[in-house]
């Protein structure tokens, strides 16, 4: 079994592959997803401007970094785009398998409105 040291290099690989055919616009911006131990992390990006629209982690959450949380946190940032006008964005998944926690993160911003 690889060790988290060396998965975390090979995600880190895949991340810089997909980054290179992916970035967030002003009409478009990147819906970008961290996933830590403990917690998961969805962050709107201007790419143009190099800035963070907006944010949500799970931190704050009871239920901590589970799949759970991952749609409460892909709800969260779709209304919170949602709110500055933000309807469409480009999914970055970060270099993750689109299973589990990112894609519960991902079904719960579409079923919230957003569109990618």
């Amino acid at each position: 079994m690889k060790t988290e040291h060396k998965r975390n290099e090979i995600r880190q690989r895949i991340h810089t592959r997909i980054r290179e055919k992916l970035a967030g616009t002003s009409e478009r911006p990147r819906l970008n997803v961290y996933r830590s131990m403990n917690h998961i992390y969805a962050q709107v990006i201007d790419d143009q401007k190099g800035e963070t629209l907006v944010s949500a982690s799970s931190i704050k959450l009871k239920s901590g970094g589970n799949v759970a949380a991952a749609k409460e946190i892909g709800k969260a940032v779709a209304e919170k785009a949602a709110a500055k006008g933000i309807k469409q964005v480009v999914f970055d998944r970060g270099g993750y398998l689109y299973h589990g926690r990112v894609k519960a993160l991902a079904e719960a911003a579409r079923e919230a409105g957003l569109e990618f």
